[in-house]
């Protein structure tokens, strides 16, 4: 599978980056030659008009909002919207097909000026592949606008949309996302392929329901005195708590809100789908015995297989970002222990991002999946680093630590009798901050089935997973500043400075510095073992002229015996294990002929810079 990979791979994407030329009017380092400095930038053009204005007129182009949630039409509008106002920087496209037919939109995000999207080092953002895992669909959409509204104002901004193209995917699951924000609630996580959950050879019919209309899947408890499994709480009559044994309560709860169509006496067990897309990819994909959710085989799933066949269309893909909720973490693979730590090269980089991603999102730690979360098979970020190549990354957006921030509160947590001791916080949150608006009441209702119970003691939707709407324009920014850190991060190739020296006879000593001053190396440790990331390739090409031998020095400044790279052809260099991040490496080459040669330095996810030099 590993060769069959790699073949398609080089196939498809690495003869473009080997032929890329540096654009018109841009030095090998991407920067402006001093032809093009004569007229404005688009990026010069938009800071000074920007300067310009007075500060009470610097409105933004787009206007959206962020302090709520978007359903599937209303995110795409918005992207409509970001791509009608920048039409040189935006192309909406569509990855395929959910399973209920609705697009699964992405935005493409870069500056043709400086190239093709493919051409460069490209990042990934996804979001909302479980249904109710809802707000990093705002992150994705603020990325884009944020990116648009700052480009020509924020140096760093600017240079990331001119060096780096992006790929962002606000929901993986338009289905789900459409059922969590439209529906009542329930089991909202999968996607809406048909699943028997329950083993009775029907398809999702009996899903939870909103009987009493009122939007808010609830719980269900019947009052019997000193009959039932539980009894009201002091800390809270609004909490139901479970007897001590030997002991007696008044009520006893039947499950959630709906009604049982199968005659199994359970309520709402086979609802809508009843999966989890995020075990149907290839990486170290177990059955469902193994791991529940997965599927019958990988990429079974519409999503899952729109997604795959986008990334392996875009090699250059070179970090991964999946937005998921909740807990507050930065989780990086490996998602199951019997895959084994990645090489040390590899656990560094992602060291070093996790820390800093630490600073950027408070309350946010940085964790392994399988040690300092659960065990997944068959998750993106396995198939991104492992299959792909990808320094790939998941954010568990919001933590349940920010509704009480102050050291002092969280003292004041660690007493039992607090108002907000960890038992009754979020009915202190909602009371004193949402002003009651998240959670239900208990009412009566005659139940078609159970007779007289009650219905209600439900949190929204909204609240818990989801930050409260006022909190989540501060996620949005600090979770997108963190995934641009990582984009930065990615590999990026220059060719810095040259030597050259004449030796007699029409020979002459070359030496040229290849530079990489980014984090990341150009192919990981873990890809160049598995074999899943082409080489990279150094070129010579001048008209005449023959390499009689190449080598790596330490540096063109001291004199030594050059280490020889002991290929058949020097013009053509194979650097199998790419190019180390933060790294500058000297090639020296002897050459005979004379006249301008190009060298090039073409690696899939570092980008193909190439550099012209004389020799006279």
């Amino acid at each position: 599978m590993m060769t069959r990979l790699l073949r398609l791979i080089t196939a498809a994407a690495f003869p473009a980056a080997l032929a890329l030329a540096v654009p018109a009017g841009m030095s090998a380092q991407g920067r402006p030659s001093p032809a093009t400095t004569q007229a404005p930038s688009a990026a010069a053009a938009v800071a000074q008009d920007w300067a310009a204005r007075p500060s009470s007129e610097r409105t933004y182009t787009v206007k959206l909002d962020f302090n709520r949630w978007h359903d599937v039409s209303e995110l795409q509008a918005d992207m409509r919207t970001l791509e009608k106002a920048y039409p040189k920087f935006l192309k909406y496209i569509s990855l395929g097909k959910s399973y209920g037919g609705r697009d699964i939109a992405a935005m493409i995000v870069n500056n043709p000026d400086t190239g093709p999207d493919t051409a460069k080092p490209a990042m990934y953002i996804e979001a909302n592949i479980h249904g109710n895992e809802v707000q990093g669909g705002e992150i994705c959409l603020y990325t884009i606008w944020y990116l648009m509204e700052h480009y020509g104002r924020i140096d760093r901004i600017t240079r990331l949309v001119d060096e780096r193209a992006f790929y962002i995917v606000p929901t993986v699951n338009p289905d789900g996302r459409d059922y969590f924000m439209h529906g009542p609630g329930g089991n909202a996580r999968s996607g809406h392929v048909p699943v028997d959950d329950d083993n009775d050879y029907l398809f999702d019919e009996d899903g939870p329901e909103d009987l009493n209309g009122n939007g808010v899947i609830e719980q269900i408890r019947k009052y019997v005195p000193g009959e039932g499994t539980h009894r009201k709480s002091s800390a809270d009559p609004r909490i139901l708590e479970p007897v001590p044994p030997g002991e007696t309560g008044d009520y006893v709860l039947l499950g959630l809100e709906g009604i049982d169509h199968d005659g199994d006496g359970r309520v709402g067990e086979d609802g809508p789908g009843g999966y989890d897309p995020n075990r149907n990819f290839p990486a170290d994909w177990q059955p469902g015995y193994v791991q529940g959710g997965a599927m019958d085989y990988p990429l079974q799933l519409p999503e899952a297989k729109a997604v795959s066949d986008f990334l392996l269309a875009h090699p250059n893909v070179a970090g991964l970002q999946t937005y998921h909720n909740s807990g507050g973490m930065i989780l990086r693979s490996p998602g199951a222990e019997q895959i084994g730590e990645y090489p040390p090269q590899d656990t560094m980089v992602y060291d070093e991002i996790g820390r800093m991603g630490e600073r950027i999102l408070p309350f946010y730690r940085y964790l392994v999946i399988w040690s300092g979360l659960y065990t997944v098979h068959g998750g993106v970020t396995d198939w991104g680093n492992d299959t792909l190549g990808i320094i790939s990354l998941s954010n568990e957006l919001w933590s349940s630590q920010q509704y009480f921030t102050s050291p002092e509160l969280k003292e004041q947590q660690r007493d039992p009798e607090s108002p907000i001791a960890p038992r009754v916080a979020n009915y202190f949150f909602n009371d004193y901050l949402e002003f009651g608006d998240q959670l239900t009441e208990w009412r009566t209702f005659n139940h078609p089935q159970f007779g007289e119970v009650e219905i209600g003691g439900a949190f929204k939707k909204t609240f818990g997973r989801v930050p409260p709407r006022f909190m989540n324009e501060e996620l949005c920014h600090r979770n997108m500043a963190f995934t641009l850190y990582q984009a930065d991060e990615m590999p990026r190739m220059s060719i810095g400075a040259t030597k050259v020296e004449r030796l007699g006879g029409g020979l002459f000593k070359v030496w040229v510095d290849l530079v990489n001053d980014k984090l990341a190396p150009t192919i990981l440790a873990k890809a160049a073992q598995n074999a899943v990331v082409p080489p990279d390739l150094l070129t010579l090409d001048g008209k005449g002229v023959e390499v009689l031998s190449a080598g790596w020095v330490p540096s063109k400044w001291r004199p030594s015996v050059a280490r020889p790279i002991d290929q058949k052809d020097l013009k053509r260099i194979i650097v199998r294990n790419g190019h180390p991040g933060r790294t500058t490496r000297t090639v020296q080459y002897l050459v005979k002929g004379s006249g301008p040669v190009t060298v090039t330095y073409a690696s899939l996810k570092g980008g193909s810079p190439q550099k012209t030099i004389l020799l006279q």
